[in-house]
């Protein structure tokens, strides 16, 4: 991710007016976090790449002060492993409500995902992706209006290594399942090759996946562990989808590994590069013989791994890369809405207030402000914006007099790369 960290302000009109319904519809075509030119964007339109940690819920359901202690760290995101009862415990629907609840107070974007498949094929114990399909299907009505912060992880780590399992034909099956089924959530769909996509299925076949998409709101996930043992790997992996517009991320990775030795600082500074999200593997919990993938010691934030110290601290780590949601830190009442984003460019819009001319558009950076338009509209574009760039705008009424309304509260936007 590229930032430029500069925060500016635009928001709407003032809270004391009365305004139009807030019930109005939203001006967005999508309910949520979607794809667009090849990235994952969220509802508003701005860039969202996600950092964060994976937290072994299967394993550990009664650690969940592990969700507030990974937002400490900076993250903005976490990918909690569910069971579907074929190779790890049944994760309940009540269960998942409290993790959708939990993401939502901590403000952490969520990518729930199917456990139970990893290394089908070779793993006996492996549970086939139609099973993750239905066990999908039976949290439609939890994960259902949570499409704001709510990623839908379809299976993990699918098939085990070669090239000749049907992932394409089930992969493809299994999106337009869930659609049918009411999903309008973002899907992510795992690589082969327990997650590494040694012999290049996913990428290959990447657009003809993404086509199976009536929505087209489907992204990658590479889990790079040995197989991505040097910088060209990391650097052509990731430059072929970025390249090709398709939305992708990193789910796992880590320092060390039993099959091989993963090259983490490329890791993080390609991801940084290509401006794709990561989440490192994880939290704590793993098995002694595993325990150098741990972040922390026994799930004490205040004692780091030395894993843990450079993923969390280190360069292009979680705490220097990391921006949160602006969903999370949006105004609501009265708040203007942004209809669209780009490089450049940002379009808003608020609701009419019952006195006033004109409407005066800032931008805000601490206390301080600076005047961006002025329109006798509820509605702006406003051009002239850098990439990569988070802003932060507001908005005032002004009457004939000259006299101003309060300013709006704060409405955020992230700007996707040049």
């Amino acid at each position: 991710m590229r930032r430029v960290l500069v925060l500016l302000a635009l928001l709407v009109t003032a809270v004391a007016l009365p305004l139009e319904p807030a019930g109005a519809a939203p001006q967005h075509a999508a309910p949520g976090i979607r794809v667009a030119g090849g990235r994952l964007v969220e509802a508003n339109g701005s860039d969202l790449v996600l950092r964060g940690v994976n937290h072994d819920f299967i394993w550990y359901p009664d650690r969940n002060g592990t969700f507030a202690a990974i937002k400490a760290t900076g993250a903005n995101a976490v990918r909690v492993p569910l069971g579907t009862g074929h190779q790890f415990r049944h994760t309940s629907p009540d269960e998942v409500r409290t993790i959708v609840d939990l993401c939502r107070l901590q403000r952490l974007v969520c990518i729930l995902d199917a456990h139970d498949t990893a290394g089908f094929g070779q793993d006996k114990k492996a549970a086939p992706m139609s099973e993750a399909v239905a066990f999908w299907k039976g949290l439609l009505p939890v994960l259902a209006g949570h499409e704001d912060n709510i990623l839908v992880n379809i299976a993990n780590e699918p098939f085990g290594v070669g090239g000749d399992w049907p992932w394409v034909q089930q992969t493809t099956d299994a999106i337009r399942e869930l659609r049918a089924a009411g999903f309008r959530h973002t899907l992510l769909v795992d690589a082969p090759g327990w997650g590494q996509d040694e012999m290049y299925v996913m990428r290959d076949n990447a657009e003809r996946v993404r086509a199976a998409d009536p929505t087209g709101n489907t992204a990658f996930d590479i889990h790079m562990y040995g197989e991505f043992d040097n910088a060209a790997k990391v650097n052509a992996y990731l430059g072929y989808f970025t390249h090709h517009q398709l939305p992708v991320l990193i789910g796992e990775f880590s320092g060390q590994h039993e099959w091989g030795d993963p090259d983490e600082d490329a890791i993080m500074a390609y991801a940084e590069g290509h401006s794709v999200g990561y989440l490192g593997w994880s939290w704590s919990g793993n098995e002694q013989e595993y325990s150098y993938l741990d972040l922390v010691h026994d799930f004490d934030p205040a004692s780091r791994t030395a894993w843990g110290n450079r993923f969390l601290t280190g360069p292009n780590g979680i705490s220097t890369q990391s921006r949160e949601a602006t969903i999370f830190r949006n105004g609501t009442a009265g708040a203007p809405r942004i209809a669209e984003v780009t490089t450049s460019t940002v379009r808003l819009s608020w609701p009419r207030a019952s006195w006033g001319t004109t409407y005066i558009v800032v931008a805000v950076n601490g206390a301080s402000e600076s005047r961006l338009a002025t329109t006798a509209r509820p509605e702006v574009t406003l051009h002239g914006l850098r990439g990569s760039t988070e802003y932060a705008f507001a908005v005032y009424a002004r009457g004939l007099l000259g006299n101003r309304s309060r300013r709006s509260a704060l409405t955020y936007a992230v700007t996707p790369p040049a």
